[in-house]
């Protein structure tokens, strides 16, 4: 019997399994669920500079993990890690605990924290999905170096629109963010890197209707002419329009969700409406999702699971 299981070793988990190892709690951390591969470390693995993390001025997102994992692992008596897809989250009876059936085996526990993050929002027009891993992707850290020298887009106006681009020429010799929208919303830093660089060109205010290609992609069309042309030749279109937060399992327990399918939480203390049950990072429902909120919502929900232990 475990004090408390965490799903998700992302930052937010890695974080939350340190400090519940601080607190002598007896802890498992999980590292995929049933919707991602995702192994320990999480989505920040991805990312390829991380310069808004306090304490470290740059670093990349897997040295980030790294560190966070190591330090979990420094209260090894108490935390144990484990690369294993959860399938299943359920009550147990009537006697406050839970099971957290893997693939693997079935675990007990008397709390759970619910750090599983969130998937790439997926791009919804036609063509998207036939040419996914073909021209279409998500990640330009994992797939940027497939168009060295050629031409691509990225959909989306946010700060990690931004990044992807930015990440992109190193490889390409054009980029250009496409977005619905009347301006793009980065970070001011980077902002004035999209400005400064000449490889990105943005368009504005335009929505991609087809993706269009033969065996890869090689152009998409626009619904509103840029330069004349609705048609624009391109060898690949990286996705960066949201996320979506792996809650499923969550919601299987009764756990409350917004409308955007959120964990809903009590943000003083990372619980949730069902007793034992808390969630941390992305997966809740908050605004402002960086790293470091969701590593301080990790600690707060295990220092909670200790106080819930031991007033139960």
């Amino acid at each position: 019997m475990y004090d408390l299981i965490i799903i998700g070793a992302g930052v937010t988990g890695l974080a939350a399994g340190m400090y519940a190892g601080r607190l002598n709690l007896k802890t498992l951390v999980l590292g995929a669920t049933s919707d991602t591969e995702m192994a320990v470390g999480g989505v920040i693995t991805m990312t390829e500079v991380v310069e808004n993390y306090p304490g470290f001025i740059r670093l990349t997102g897997h040295e980030l993990a790294e560190k966070l994992k190591k330090h979990a692992e420094d209260y090894s008596d108490y935390v144990s890690i484990k690369n294993e897809k959860v399938l299943k989250v359920k009550k147990k009876g009537k006697e406050g605990c839970f099971t957290v059936k893997t693939e693997e085996k079935e675990y007990e526990s008397k709390t759970i924290l619910f750090a599983t993050g969130t998937k790439w929002r997926k791009l919804p027009m036609k063509g998207a999905k036939e040419y996914e891993s073909r021209g279409v992707h998500y990640c330009s850290l994992c797939d940027g170096a497939f168009f060295k020298n050629k031409v691509v887009c990225v959909v989306g106006g946010s700060d990690s629109a931004a990044k992807e681009a930015l990440l992109l020429t190193q490889y390409a010799k054009k980029v250009y963010m496409i977005y619905r929208g009347d301006k793009i919303r980065p970070e001011p830093i980077n902002g004035e890197r999209i400005k400064a660089n000449k490889k990105i060109e943005v368009i504005l205010n335009t929505n991609i209707l087809e993706i269009k290609g033969e065996k890869f992609v090689n152009k998409v069309i626009l619904d509103k002419a840029y330069k004349g042309k609705k048609e624009l030749a391109l060898d690949g279109v990286f996705g960066a329009i949201g996320h979506l937060p792996l809650s499923d399992l969550a919601k299987e327990i009764g756990v409350k969700l917004n409308k955007n399918w959120e964990i809903i939480i009590n943000h003083m203390d990372s619980t949730t409406n069902v007793p034992g049950v808390f969630a941390a990072g992305d997966v809740a429902d908050k605004e402002f999702k960086q790293a470091i909120t969701g590593v301080a919502e990790g600690v707060t929900a295990a220092h909670s699971a200790y106080k819930y232990i031991n007033e139960n």
